[in-house]
């Protein structure tokens, strides 16, 4: 063996030790977290990874940075083979993969142009940051140096390796007849046939020592997510992210409630914190962010990491030696709170959930989860939670609803209009969920009355359960008061399951989520169905026939729901039915459909106050009154007060009205009733 293959033997081997070493600490670390099952249905798992990680659909939402990474990454892939080749030519020059014939002819093709995309892409990445300053892409000193390294790294790797490939070229021996690269056959007239042979052995080294401490550098850096992130995807959740895990109260030697320290998330959430790419897409999308609030998805999930650097090695120290004696910094490290010290608790509270985050993130990054734990440890281990929640909570105990209402007065929105209780009509087929809004908010009450008649001139055959209905329980799980939340919910299905419930309809998003995707981790399994699918479908059944449309000059914008969009997909339906009753085209807001923007009244925050920036009913009314609508169409009683407190507030009320999608189909419909 040469001498300077056994050197190249020497550093292969400690390089990839280093690794080796880096990555097992970091499987540890994940073996110190909750365990969690996260490779069922691998198929599916599968094709999944195939379409975001591979194909990376959710990176070209963004049309001026998505192209810039896929190129990086699809690049990276196909030089997996000229990476894998410069190996083995550290112990034999004449090696290629030349024997592959055609494959290999396409592979140097593709390899020399995506050398080309890379170099374009890395500078315009490099001008993106430090000279165009796009807001989501600035961090602190140490984020931007990292980016820095990373870039130059990347560029080095990738220049150095189209001079290897010149020098090929030039000195032709290397590939034969089967390799291709015209850029650097371009690059190869520059050298000189004498220095053939000292470029390539130049660029060979350069292009391996970069490889190497590249991928030694990566568990240090925020690209982690290089080795982490087409994984994370398949761990990901298959389904939309429409539901929290319950916890079980009656699970003997439970000790803790939500997560009090980064060993009670799950190792999913951890393996998130580290397949961050601080690229802050959630952030840009943020309702809470992009008004100014203090709240940040992408630090939430990076101080995960922060804190699983710090704690989780002397949690490992501890745990291989049980004599191991703690020093002052172990102990100041372990005594720090979590939550407070690392993770902001104002933060933790402007959360909406309204799922943005997680739909924009690129590697599938559970983000609203991670907040909802953190919620239940400070609400049912510390008691720290907003002062104005008190009285929602206070109300839930006593009346079943957040609102100060008595439970008695839950159906006295019906009282003359022909809907039964379900005590008074057993043989009902369809349950209509009305809702604490529906039951109590004199506004949602005129959406009750609306999808009731609408059915009524259906021909459905529906009931009510009056004061026999409590709060679903969404306000209490989405604020961290779990154990309310498993009372409430236990207690409906109990009811429900004693009438022989099987089908239910609601016009509530919050309750309709929590109905259909909820209730079934704790035993109700029920058909649910939105009251826009509902409608949709009795149209489509020739139930509810319109009036003939009027030329007339109003025009309607609508708002998409985030727990009806983005949590459940529900986007044509209300767009189909609207459509029906106006002789307009619909009218759709700069953010719309799964980049819609939240009213800001989810996760709570329609029983708290925000007390910081602008408010996010605000921007959301702006947005929708921009497009110069005679009426702004909504389908949740939530979206409802706070898209007309925003018209209230930009002083609109009189031009613009805000109407659920029932009231607009009701006025259009033909009825004898």
């Amino acid at each position: 063996m040469r001498v300077d293959s056994i050197i190249f033997l020497i550093i292969l081997i400690t390089a990839f030790g280093f690794l080796f070493y880096n990555l097992r600490r970091f499987f540890l670390y994940l073996k110190l977290a909750q365990p969690e099952i996260r490779w069922d249905r691998p198929l599916e798992r599968f094709n999944k990874t195939l379409k975001v990680a591979i194909g990376q659909s959710k990176i070209f939402r963004d049309k001026i940075a998505g192209p810039i990474h896929a190129a990086i990454f699809w690049g990276f892939l196909v030089l997996l083979f000229s990476a894998s080749e410069s190996i083995i030519q550290g112990f034999d020059r004449t090696f290629t993969w030349s024997f592959l014939g055609p494959f290999f002819t396409a592979i140097t093709i593709s390899t020399d142009i995506f050398c080309l995309l890379i170099l374009i892409a890395v500078i315009w990445a490099l001008l993106r940051r430090f000279v165009f300053k796009v807001k989501r892409l600035q961090g602190d000193t140490k984020e931007k140096i990292d980016a820095v390294i990373v870039l130059i790294t990347i560029f080095i790797i990738v220049s150095s390796l189209l001079f290897q490939n010149a020098a090929i070229e030039k000195f032709h021996f290397h590939g034969g007849i089967t390799s291709y690269r015209p850029i650097s056959h371009y690059i190869s007239g520059f050298i000189s046939f004498s220095s053939a042979i000292d470029v390539y052995l130049i660029s060979w080294w350069v292009h391996i020592i970069f490889i190497l401490s590249f991928m030694n550098y990566l568990p240090y850096s925020k690209h982690f997510h290089v080795y982490t992130s087409i994984l994370n995807v398949f761990f990901a959740p298959l389904e939309p992210a429409n539901k929290l895990k319950p916890i079980d109260f009656e699970k003997e030697g439970i000790e803790k409630f939500g997560v009090v320290d980064v060993e009670d998330f799950t190792w999913k959430t951890i393996f998130d914190s580290y397949t961050c790419t601080h690229c802050g897409r959630c952030d840009s999308v943020c309702p809470a962010n992009l008004t100014w609030k203090v709240l940040s998805p992408r630090n939430v999930i990076i101080e995960v990491r922060e804190r699983t650097t710090d704690r989780m090695p002397i949690l490992l120290k501890q745990k291989n030696n049980n004599n191991y004696s703690l020093d002052s910094k172990d102990k100041e490290l372990l005594n720090k709170k979590f939550i407070g010290e690392y993770e902001n608790i104002e933060a933790l509270w402007q959360c909406t959930t309204c799922g943005a985050c997680m739909q924009e993130c690129p590697v599938m990054i559970e983000h609203v989860p991670a907040i909802v734990d953190m919620r239940r440890s400070l609400v049912m281990m510390e008691a720290d939670f907003p002062n104005l929640l008190q009285s929602a909570f206070s109300n839930l105990e006593n009346n079943a609803t957040p609102w100060a209402f008595p439970a008695s007065e839950r159906a006295d929105w019906a009282q003359g209009t022909g809907v039964q209780t379900a005590a008074e009509k057993p043989d009902f087929e369809y349950l209509f969920w009305v809702g604490c809004a529906g039951s109590f908010d004199d506004r949602a009450k005129q959406i009750s009355l609306a999808f009731a008649k609408l059915m009524q001139i259906a021909g459905v055959n529906f009931a009510i359960l009056g004061t026999e209905e409590q709060c679903n329980g969404d306000v209490a799980r989405r604020t961290g008061q779990e154990y309310l939340a498993d009372m409430l919910v236990k207690a409906n299905i109990d009811t429900m399951k004693r009438y022989n419930v099987r089908k239910i309809v609601t016009f509530c998003p919050h309750c309709y989520n929590t109905l259909k995707n909820e209730y079934p981790l704790f035993g109700g399994n029920f058909e649910v169905k939105h009251h826009t699918e509902f409608l949709r479908e009795l149209i489509a059944q020739g139930k509810l026939k319109l009036k003939p449309l009027e030329n007339i000059e109003s025009s309607i914008v609508y708002h998409d729901s985030c727990y009806i969009g983005r949590y459940n997909n529900i986007y044509d339906e209300p767009r189909h039915i609207l459509s029906s009753v106006s002789n307009k085209p619909i009218k759709e807001p700069k953010r719309s459909k799964d980049k819609g923007l939240c009213c800001g009244a989810g996760g709570g925050q329609m029983f708290m106050e925000e007390t910081q920036g602008k408010r996010v009913n605000i921007e959301r009314t702006e947005e929708l009154l921009s497009t110069n609508p005679s009426t702004i169409a909504v389908n949740c009683p939530f979206c409802m007060t706070m898209i007309t407190d925003g018209v209230k507030a930009k002083e609109k009320i009189d031009e613009v009205k805000v109407k659920d999608i029932a009231e607009i189909l009701l006025e259009k419909v033909q009825t004898n009733l």
